[in-house]
Parts: C-alpha cells; structure tokens; sequence
C-alpha cells in the first residue's frame, strides 16, 4: 500500500448537508489511500479543541465530485496547464472506477480548472528526469496513463469532456474516448509529440486513422494545432458551445439535481451554435492534404509538397515537417498506417511497446531537453534528415519487449 500524499479525491454527495463531504470508497487494485476533505462545518465543530489551528487545505490536482447526479472530475493544475502526473492518472481513474457501477452517478463531466486548457498533455519534464535516471516509474506512467485511456474509451456511462482551451497529447487522450466531445472558441487541439522526438500516443495511431481521408497522417506527422471549426469538421469533436454558455450550462448543472443522462447531455447539444470558421485550414487545403500525406512514405510526401500548387501552404508545411525528428515522423506515418487495422486495446499495447524504444533508441530525451529543460529549441536529431532514416530503424519501434503473456497491458480488450 503507498500513500500519495499529494492529491486527493472527494466527492460531494447530493443527499450529504451542504459543505459536507463523502470520500469515494476505497479501490485496493489502485493501490493508494485517499484522503477525505474536512469541510468547513466540520471544522466549525472543532474549533473548541484544535491547537493549533489548522491550516488551510491545499487543493488537489484532481478534484472528484458526485454533485446533482453526476461525476465532476476537475483538472486542478492550472499553472502547468493541468498536464497530468501519474498520481492524477491514478485519482482519475480512481473516481472513475468508483462512479462506473454508482446509482447515483448518471454522467461524467471532465473540466479544466484555470480557463486556459482542459490539458496540455503529459508532465513531460516528468519524462525527462525518469528516464535521464532509468527510473521505472516512466514505464509506470505510460501503462496507467494507457489503462485510464481505455477506460474512458469504453466507459459504461456518458463522459462528457469539455475541450475548453489548450488540449493536446495526453489531454486527447482523456476526451476522444468521450461520449460528447465539446469545443468551445478557445480550443487549441494539437498531437505534437513529433516536435519533441515522441509519437502521438494514448491511442492517438487508432484515433488518427479514423479521420477522414489523410487528415490522420498530416496532424500526427506535422503536430498542426487545429481550433473548434476543423475539430468538428474531422470527427475530432461534437459539439461547439461559446465559453459564455459554457459558464451558464456549468453553473446549471452545478445547482440541478438531475435525475438522466440524457438530461444532462441535452444541457449542452441544445446550447450548441456553429464555430467560427475564420482560423480553418483543413477544408481550405483538404484537396493538397489528401494527395500529399496518402504517400507510402515521408520522403513521398515531402515530394509531393515540394510540387503543390498550394505553394505558400505547401511550402510551410514541409518548413514544419524539416523541424520535427526525422526518425519519429518516419515512425509515426507507419504508426496511423498500421492503426487502420488493429483494435484500441492492441493499439495501446504497441504504443507501449514503441515508448520503451523512444527514450532508449529514439529522440524523446533530447526533443524535451531541447523544448522544456535547457530550452534552446535547437534539438540535435538523431538523424539529420529523412533520407539517413533506415527502414530498419523504424521497424525495430514496433517490435515489443516483452512477451505476449507478460505484456501490462495484457488485460485490455475491445
């Protein structure tokens, strides 16, 4: 048994006293103790014999709550854009396990706390410092983060996340598994792993080869970062709701006490109203997309851009695509590929596999030095260009490390 000590999960039950709090029963498989909140009533009761007096609690990065029936999970780490650690994977999935079979929990609803992003992906200074050390708890990492992504992809009840602000890496993770996925005008999508030697994982070479045409492709190889309008277009998103009836639906729903899902469901697609399709550049290029990124290879695909008639767009494309690491755009291209074929749980299982070889092999550690740690934004690739990419080298990314029987993420299925 481990005690994580810096998070908790609560839970507000609806039939509780106002300021009361219920703590959310105890799951031994996630091996961690959960702290219960103490309230202000019940500190109130306690004045008379405390002493010192306590200090004030600090807020968790996740909050979990049963409020009007439904499950609030709220992303509390906002002056890191509420990237996630391991120990918020844990209490997401905690609460989530807990809500699943809980009558009294119609819906879940993922927010962002901080008005600037649901999530900006995974703590990837984290990353850096755990596998500079060797440290095992990276693997840890991916194999929960993992777990939880399934868990949402195929959770019994409705997850509603609302993709308010920055969501990107990690962040997709948690919301393309929803049952309602909602933008709003401040959305900033993105799977940019490739601008930091990684690939798009957390499911990302399953989701990917579902959009329409190439699209996949030219988001995964490029990390283009894509607003409300082309979320929408692509099947990235469901709805789109103003931030101004966000704030009204949130407040709504907060102070109902609602007896369906389906209720809680109609609070947002009856809010709904088109994006602004200003910032849109999918549809603009579409055409150009398609013919470039259906190439069997990056080579081909620089090819083909190199001899568009969209030249300004083209152009800028491929200045894009000559930044990121060569050898991990060879590798995510065969990721979305080979992801048209294969289920999520086996897709989830190969991006394990393919991260013990990105921090060994690959340019993981030197992409995020270069981004995040000595910040220079000059990371020095493996590879100087795409043609010194072997094809061996790509395929070694997919050959997993363990076998078949051995492998933690044996127990997912579709």
């Amino acid at each position: 048994m481990c005690v994580v000590s810096n998070w908790q999960v609560y839970a507000q039950h609806p039939r509780c006293e106002r300021g009361q709090a219920r703590a959310l029963p105890r799951f031994n498989t996630l091996s961690c103790t959960v702290r219960a909140v103490i309230t202000h009533n019940n500190i109130r009761d306690m004045q008379s014999t405390a002493s010192p007096a306590p200090q004030a609690e600090v807020q968790p990065n996740v909050i979990a709550e049963v409020r009007g029936g439904i499950g609030w999970l709220t992303l509390n780490r906002p002056q890191a854009l509420n990237a996630l650690s391991l120990e918020m994977i844990r209490a997401m999935s905690h609460a989530l396990l807990a809500w699943q079979h809980d009558p009294e929990v119609h819906a879940v609803i993922l927010r962002g706390e901080g008005g600037k992003a649901l999530c900006a992906g995974g703590d990837i200074r984290f990353f850096y410092r755990a596998a500079t050390a060797g440290d095992p708890q990276l693997i840890t990492f991916f194999t929960e983060e993992y777990r939880l992504n399934h868990l949402i992809f195929s959770y019994a009840k409705p997850y509603i996340a609302l993709m308010d602000g920055v969501v990107m890496g990690g962040g997709m993770g948690i919301s393309q598994g929803a049952s309602l996925r909602v933008v709003t005008e401040r959305t900033k999508m993105a799977m940019p792993e490739t601008n930091i030697g990684l690939f798009p994982d957390v499911g990302g070479g399953w989701f990917l080869a579902r959009v329409p045409g190439h699209v996949g492709e030219y988001l995964g190889v490029t990390g283009q970062m894509i607003e409300a309008a082309d979320a929408l277009s692509i099947g990235l998103a469901d709805c789109h709701v103003t931030t101004a009836a966000l704030a009204s639906i949130f407040q709504r729903l907060r102070d109902g006490n609602w007896g369906s899902a389906e209720q809680i469901t109609a609070c947002f697609t009856e809010a709904a109203s088109a994006p602004d399709d200003a910032k849109a550049i999918i549809a603009l290029h579409r055409e150009t997309i398609d013919a470039c990124f259906s190439q069997s290879s990056v080579q081909g695909i620089f090819a083909d851009l190199a001899g568009s008639t969209d030249t300004e767009w083209a152009a800028q494309t491929a200045a894009h695509m000559a930044k990121r690491s060569p050898l991990m755009i060879a590798v995510t291209l065969e990721l979305i590929r080979r992801g048209r074929h294969t289920t999520l749980a086996d897709e989830l299982r190969r991006e394990l596999d393919m991260m013990t070889h990105v921090f060994a092999e690959g340019d993981g550690i030197e992409g995020i030095r270069a981004l995040a740690v000595d910040k220079d934004h000059a990371p020095k690739w493996k590879h100087a260009s795409i043609d010194a990419v072997r094809d061996d080298e790509v395929a070694a990314f997919f050959v997993s490390p363990w076998r078949h029987e051995q492998h933690p993420l044996l127990g997912l299925s579709d």
